[in-house]
C-alpha cells in the first residue's frame, strides 16, 4: 500500500517540477558559485537526461545550504523527482520556515509527508496550511493519520468534517466504515460501506468487507449477497473468499452449494482441520451422520489426539439411532472425555439440549 500512495504522489510532484523549473530559471539570476547556481545547471541537465551530472550539481547545490526558499523549493522538487523522498522533504521544510505562506508548497510538502508516513509532520503541515489558508481541505490527510495510528475517535472527526469538504470522494465514508469496523461496531460501519459502493460501486474489496460486515451481525441473507458481488465485479477467489462464500451458503439453508465449495476447497488443501471440520459440522447438522463422521475421521487420521473429533463421532453414532450404534456411540464420547475432560461441559449442554 505504501508503495501505491507513492506512486499517487510522485504524479503530484512531477506535475509541480515541471512549473517549478521554468519559475527557477526566470526567477533566479545566481553567481557562478551559489547554490541557485548549481540547481539551475542541475535542472539543465534533467531536461537534457543527463542524471549523472544531475546527482554531481544537485550536490553541489545542497552543499551551499542555501537559505532562498525558492532555491529550496527547487532543491527539494528535483530531489522528489530523482525519488531522494527524505532529504526533499527536509529541503521543503526548509523553504517553509522562510516562507510560511506559500501554500502550493505546503500542499505538496504535506502530500510528500503522508507518503512517507511521517504523521507527526503531517499533523504540523496540516496546521500551517490552515494558518496560510482557512480554507485548504487538510481534514482527510489528518483523518488519514489518525485512523493509521488508530485513534478512531479522531479520526471520525476528521473523516466527518472531509465528507463535508468533499461530498463525493467515496474513500470518505468508506475509511468511516474501515474505523466502525476495527472497532467491531459492524452495526455502525455497514451503512458507511454502503454510501461509500453508492459513490464507488466497482470496489472489490470494499464490497467484500461489506459482506463480512452483514456476516459478522448474523444478516445471512446480505452476507451472501455482497460476498458473491464482490467476486462479479472483481474480488479474487483465494481460500478465504470460498470458505467464507461456502459458510454464506450453508448460513442460508443452501447446502448443496455450500458443501461443493468446502469439497472443493478441500481438494486443495487436503488435511486443513478447519474445513473438515466444517464438512463434517455441515452433514451433521443435515443430519447425514455418515458423511459427518467420515470427515471426522479424516481429521483422527492427521491428529489421533484430537478429543473433539472423537466426540463428535460419538455423537454422530448415537444420532444415527439403533441399540448398537448408540453403546458404541457412548463409549466414543466416553474416551473422548477421557482424553479432554473439558468435554464433559459440551456432553452436558447436548443432553440439556436434547442433543
Amino acid at each position: 500500500m505504501k508503495n501505491k500512495f507513492l506512486q499517487i504522489g510522485l504524479g503530484y510532484l512531477v506535475a509541480f517540477l515541471l512549473l517549478t523549473d521554468t519559475q527557477l530559471l526566470a526567477q533566479t539570476a545566481p553567481n557562478n558559485d551559489s547554490a541557485a547556481h548549481y540547481l539551475n545547471l542541475a535542472l539543465v541537465d534533467k531536461q537534457n537526461g543527463r542524471r549523472l551530472d544531475l546527482l554531481k550539481k544537485l550536490d553541489k547545490a545542497i552543499s551551499f545550504q542555501s537559505q532562498d526558499p525558492i532555491v529550496l523549493k527547487g532543491l527539494g522538487t528535483i530531489l522528489a523527482d530523482q525519488r531522494k523522498f527524505g532529504p526533499a522533504l527536509d529541503h521543503f521544510n526548509k523553504a517553509i520556515e522562510l516562507n510560511p505562506t506559500d501554500t502550493n508548497l505546503l500542499r505538496q510538502s504535506l502530500e510528500l509527508a503522508y507518503q512517507l508516513r511521517q504523521h507527526e509532520q503531517v499533523i504540523r503541515l496540516a496546521e500551517l496550511s490552515k494558518k496560510a489558508n482557512p480554507k485548504a481541505d487538510v481534514a482527510l490527510y489528518l483523518a488519514k493519520v489518525y485512523y493509521e495510528t488508530e485513534d478512531y475517535g479522531k479520526a471520525i472527526q476528521y473523516l466527518t468534517q472531509a465528507g463535508k469538504e468533499n461530498p463525493t470522494l467515496a474513500e470518505v465514508p468508506y475509511l468511516l466504515a474501515k474505523s466502525y469496523a476495527d472497532m467491531t461496531n459492524f452495526k455502525g460501519a455497514i451503512p458507511y460501506f454502503l454510501k461509500a459502493l453508492a459513490l464507488d460501486p466497482k470496489q472489490p474489496n470494499w464490497t467484500y468487507e461489506l459482506g463480512l460486515s452483514y456476516y459478522a451481525i448474523h444478516d445471512d441473507a446480505n452476507a451472501l449477497k455482497y460476498i458473491q458481488l464482490a467476486a462479479e465485479v472483481g474480488y479474487k477467489k483465494d481460500n478465504d473468499y470460498l470458505e467464507n462464500l461456502a459458510i454464506a451458503y450453508l448460513n442460508v439453508g443452501q447446502f448443496e452449494p455450500g458443501v461443493a465449495i468446502l469439497k472443493e476447497a478441500l481438494g486443495r488443501r487436503p488435511s486443513d482441520f478447519n474445513l473438515l471440520n466444517m464438512l463434517a459440522e455441515a452433514f451433521y447438522g443435515k443430519a447425514k451422520f455418515t458423511e459427518a463422521f467420515e470427515y471426522w475421521d479424516r481429521v483422527l487420521e492427521y491428529d489421533k489426539g484430537n478429543a473433539s473429533a472423537l466426540y463428535m463421532i460419538g455423537m454422530s453414532y448415537q444420532k444415527m439411532g439403533g441399540k448398537q450404534n448408540a453403546d458404541r456411540g457412548i463409549a466414543l464420547c466416553d474416551k473422548a472425555i477421557e482424553m479432554d475432560p473439558s468435554l464433559q461441559s459440551l456432553k452436558q449442554k447436548k443432553m440439556m439440549a436434547g442433543l
